[in-house]
């Protein structure tokens, strides 16, 4: 299935109304609505000069994790309809895999595999090019994980996953395994999940810098973000809180500012100091990452629509 579709273009505003919007419990019992309210944004030091936010399609029920494959092509899924979908540097959008797994958060590691948080089975896949499912990981000592959200992989062959718990409607079980809803890592070669933090509530968004030292981790449920040191073992240390604002999926561009998402789209700079917000005309906005063959466009997952944005940075791996 493919189509080729009209990008209708949005001029996107430095004021956003204040959204009451609370929190879906479950991306599958999520419906949101889209609105229109934008206006002319004069001037920033990250969107490049005079760009819209375009409307790439609606035709979704819940959109989700970007991932970025080298050609610079995003991935995300459409997780109640059980698709991962392709939009291509050219414009085009088709779907590139059915039956998913639910697949939710998605990344692609250095061999060019595609990894999913599959949350049907609360599994961790690897999706090769040429499609091919290989099943990582399916418990943590012999217990159902939560429900795999979102990763990010290392330059190492490492992978990180975020493990919250949000009941889903397909699940035959009412309660969770483990407890605790924490960050994992999967050292490369291992089968055997390690427990890198576990004192969050609900953690959600994660992501690394490009030259291995930090981790951020957005934790949903108390409504903050955290900054951690990497050991070279993978473990972490030295958390610090770096704003005081959950998100779903995050991002970083090549300046080290950071993207969180839920109500529009907020950038932070390194320094945890807000520079950006980018209202999206939609009740929740799931998650972003950049794409292109520059990677300077920004593509928001947000609710049934996916949007993109030309912008002065770029994103990294």
């Amino acid at each position: 299935m493919k189509a080729f579709l009209p990008i209708l273009t949005i001029i996107i505003s430095s004021k956003i109304l204040a959204q009451k919007d609370p929190l879906p419990s479950s991306v599958v019992d999520w419906e949101g609505t889209q609105t229109t309210d934008t206006q002319v944004k004069d001037t920033s030091s990250i969107i490049a000069d005079g760009a819209t936010l375009k409307l790439v399609s609606n035709q979704f029920k819940f959109t989700e994790g970007p991932a970025i494959d080298k050609q610079g092509n995003v991935f995300f899924t459409d997780q109640p309809n059980d698709k991962i979908w392709k939009y291509d540097t050219e414009g085009k959008l088709s779907v590139f895999l059915d039956k998913t797994g639910r697949s939710n958060g998605l990344y692609f590691d250095h061999k060019g595999n595609l990894l999913a948080c599959a949350d049907a089975q609360n599994e961790l896949w690897s999706i090769s090019p040429k499609k091919k499912i290989k099943v990582l990981l399916k418990d943590y000592k012999g217990k159902k994980l939560n429900g795999p959200n979102d990763l990010w992989a290392d330059s190492k062959g490492g992978i990180y996953i975020t493990d919250p718990y949000y009941q889903r409607s397909y699940w035959t079980r009412k309660e969770p395994e483990i407890i605790e809803q924490r960050v994992y890592y999967l050292p490369k070669g291992r089968k055997e999940l390690v427990i890198v933090a576990e004192d969050l509530k609900q953690p959600n968004g994660i992501v690394g810098t490009p030259d291995g030292k930090y981790l951020y981790v957005a934790d949903i449920g108390d409504n903050k973000t955290y900054r951690y040191t990497i050991n070279p073992d993978g473990t972490l240390k030295d958390r610090q809180l770096f704003v005081e604002q959950g998100s779903d999926g995050i991002t970083l561009d090549n300046k080290g500012n950071l993207y969180i998402t839920g109500h529009g789209v907020t950038v932070y700079n390194s320094e945890g100091k807000k520079i950006e917000q980018i209202p999206v005309p939609v009740n929740w906005t799931a998650n972003v990452s950049f794409y292109g063959k520059e990677r300077n466009k920004l593509f928001i997952t947000a609710s049934e629509s996916v949007f993109v944005l030309d912008m002065k940075v770029s994103g990294v791996e």
